[in-house]
């Protein structure tokens, strides 16, 4: 007989029992599953199902200046919801809320009405008035949620430099962008208690806040950035310009005070359908467009040339007006040239040849090393988007006659931020800052999570050249060729520039960058002011179509900040000749 057909009870009642260990097993896991590892999924799925979720959308924080005048903010709004399920009186729903909320009655009456519509979004960006007086009309059915909605009390102000948001209130450009992490609250939301069809069920209402935004306080002085806007304003018509930019900045801390742009547009009426004139008009140029400097250059070169001592006090220059370097004609830009002159008399005159001589003094590898310390061809750090750095020649590449015209201002391309910075370091005791525009970020409790204060990264010249320059800039102004910008009784110091344009690759004959950069270090004020006329119609040098302006945003500084004049009468340390600006081209 075969064994193995015997009968085995032990065996049978072993596998019964492995079986109810198996499902034992499976039960108790599911149980851990439900009860433990999914619980809170679980439990978010079943307040799906008896609760209706409204949201309500964080307020975004709020931009000022340094002063608390509101610059950017948000209002709140409201979006109208329909519930069909909780709708008692679909056509009174229908009428109040095409004569409030702007609804076609006829398609809303039809979704009301209609199947297998369980929540109808009527209306978005609802004024608080059109909201209430729906409310006060008691029908059911009707349901609100808060929205914001980003508004600029000044409009066409400061443009390039907030930026703008989008329907989501999510920064597209500027600072809006820059700092929207901070600015970006956390949304809350209304739940209403419902059935398993989603109509209410009494009056069960949950409230989840919401948390807003982080304000942000600028460096940005609301007083003297109205004054630039202005005065740019008034430069785009006087000189027909394609663009004119201008930059206000503490040259000691690196503080902006202002930044503006024309042409531009209302921060409240973006244009979205054209975005050609968008992308054009949104550009903030100071961070993120690079150009030919010219002659305001100069100030570097002469921080170098006097750093190294690349002349005794006692040399005189003589301008023919021209050089030949490596076998090239360079021009000045007073053909008939300057004759015999000093150094300081050279940059009054902004003379070509002086700045040549001097960069071949210093020679190529210095010069160069200095340029790098000065910040040339690097980004400055400033908290901008978009912030690009300058171009130079690859120094391996560069021979005299390169450096010869690098040394007054071309074959040499940066942004107007990386200039303002560097003559910042030159004129300020040779310290080399970093430039912000954000003081502050306080949270909604009223705490400071960040802050921005003065930053020197290096410096690059000793104080006393950097005194010894400010001088023979403020000599510029009183009698040179930055005598439009002169205000009797005041230390005002700069340098005109006036650069050609390239096109693809060429000089645009008649197309003109022309520009001051300008300073005054009085302790209350110490203001650098970097005014750029692109494109000017007519008149084209710096000394006539940037400087004057400078002189009106100047004045407006010491008028605001109540300065009295420094110097009256034979104090005044200037020359009688009348200022003529066609005297100097550059």
């Amino acid at each position: 007989m075969n064994n193995n057909l015997i009968y085995n009870p032990k065996q049978r009642l072993l596998t019964v029992f492995s079986l109810i260990v198996f499902f034992f097993v499976a039960v108790l896991f599911k149980f851990l599953y439900v009860q433990v590892i999914s619980s809170q999924k679980l439990k978010a799925r079943a307040g799906e199902q008896w609760y209706r979720d409204l949201p309500l959308t964080a307020r975004r924080g709020g931009i000022y200046d340094r002063n608390g005048v509101t610059l950017a903010d948000t209002s709140t709004r409201y979006t109208v919801y329909v519930r069909p399920n909780a709708v008692e009186d679909a056509a009174a729903v229908a009428g109040v809320l095409s004569d409030y909320a702007g609804a076609d009655y006829d398609k809303l009456y039809a979704k009301i009405t209609g199947k297998g519509v369980s929540e109808i979004t009527v209306a978005k960006k609802l004024e608080k008035e059109k909201m209430l007086a729906i409310v006060k009309k008691n029908l059911k059915g009707i349901y609100f949620s808060e929205d914001g909605m980003r508004y600029y009390p000044y409009g066409d102000f400061m443009t390039q430099v907030l930026g703008f948001t989008n329907v989501d209130l999510q920064g597209q450009s500027g600072l809006e962008a820059y700092y929207d992490s901070y600015l970006t609250g956390e949304n809350g939301s209304v739940l209403t208690e419902a059935d398993l069809v989603g109509r209410a069920i009494g009056n069960g209402r949950y409230y989840v806040p919401s948390v807003s935004g982080d304000d942000i306080n600028l460096t940005v002085d609301f007083y003297i950035q109205c004054i630039v806007e202005n005065v740019i304003d008034e430069a785009m018509l006087a000189t027909g310009a394609k663009r004119v930019s201008c930059l206000v900045m503490n040259p000691v801390t690196g503080e902006v005070l202002a930044m503006a742009e024309s042409p531009s547009y209302d921060l409240n009426n973006v244009p979205r359908n054209d975005l050609s004139a968008l992308f054009q008009y949104s550009k903030n140029t100071m961070v993120s467009s690079v150009y030919e400097p010219g002659s305001t250059f100069k100030i570097l070169t002469s921080a170098i040339a006097l750093e190294e001592k690349a002349f005794s006090d006692s040399h005189r220059f003589f301008c023919a007006g021209s050089r030949v370097v490596d076998g090239k004609k360079i021009k000045c830009w007073r053909s008939k040239g300057h004759g015999s002159q000093t150094f300081a008399e050279g940059v009054r005159n902004s003379c070509n040849c002086v700045f040549m001589d001097s960069a071949l003094a210093v020679g190529k590898e210095k010069f160069y090393e200095y340029l790098r310390q000065f910040g040339v061809n690097s980004r400055t750090g400033i908290d901008v988007a978009g912030e690009t750095s300058g171009l130079m020649l690859a120094e391996a590449s560069v021979k005299n006659v390169d450096l010869a015209r690098i040394g007054f201002g071309q074959a040499v391309a940066l942004t107007p931020m990386e200039l303002a910075v560097a003559a910042a370091c030159a004129i300020n005791g040779g310290n080399l800052i970093t430039p912000y525009v954000m003081s502050s970020i306080v949270d909604h409790s009223g705490r400071v999570i960040k802050e921005n204060s003065p930053s020197v990264k290096r410096n690059v010249i000793s104080k006393e050249t950097s005194l010894k320059l400010d001088e023979i800039l403020y000599g510029v102004v009183t009698d040179g060729s930055g005598k439009g910008a002169y205000i009797p009784g005041y230390r005002i110091g700069g340098k005109t520039g006036t650069a050609q344009k390239y096109e693809n690759g060429a000089i645009a004959q008649g197309k003109y960058i022309s520009s001051f950069l300008g300073f005054e270090l009085y302790e209350k004020t110490e203001a650098l002011v970097l005014f750029i006329v692109d494109e000017p119609q007519g008149a084209y040098y710096g000394s006539v179509v940037a400087a004057p302006y400078v002189k009106k945003i100047m004045r407006g500084i010491f008028d605001y900040y109540e300065i009295a004049p420094e110097f009256t009468g034979e104090e005044e340390k200037i020359t009688s000749k009348p200022f003529d600006p066609y005297e100097y081209e550059y």
